[in-house]
């Protein structure tokens, strides 16, 4: 993968997930973190707090860059993170929904892997 395709896919995750961050649950302790690791291309937005006298720990996003490709291996909201990273610039060839079963991508209008 070139380093300038690659680093502009670091920015445009980052972004993503710095947007979203700003999106916290009500009514719950939370702090929310961006876990955002360059050297291994792994990108997470987590949810850590209380729910009253129940803890939480969840992942609320995460994407990958594998192949030259961005995967989004896990989305617990109902926004379009696929959509968003279409407009930014990424074609729809380099983003992979891999929390769909392979023998589903292929219906998504994205990339297969």
């Amino acid at each position: 993968m070139l380093m300038d395709k690659l680093r502009t896919y670091q920015n445009y995750i980052r972004t993503l997930l710095q947007r979203h961050a700003g999106y916290k649950p009500k009514n719950l302790d939370v702090e929310t973190q961006i876990i955002f690791d360059t050297e291994n291309n792994h990108f997470l937005l987590m949810d850590i707090g209380w729910d009253k006298d129940r803890f939480f720990h969840d992942c609320v996003f995460h994407l990958d860059i594998k192949d030259g490709k961005i995967w989004l291996q896990q989305n617990w909201t109902d926004a379009d993170i696929a959509g968003e990273l279409v407009d930014m610039g990424v074609p729809k060839s380099d983003i992979v929904i891999g929390f769909q079963p392979p023998k589903v991508r292929a219906f998504t209008g994205y990339a297969v892997a």
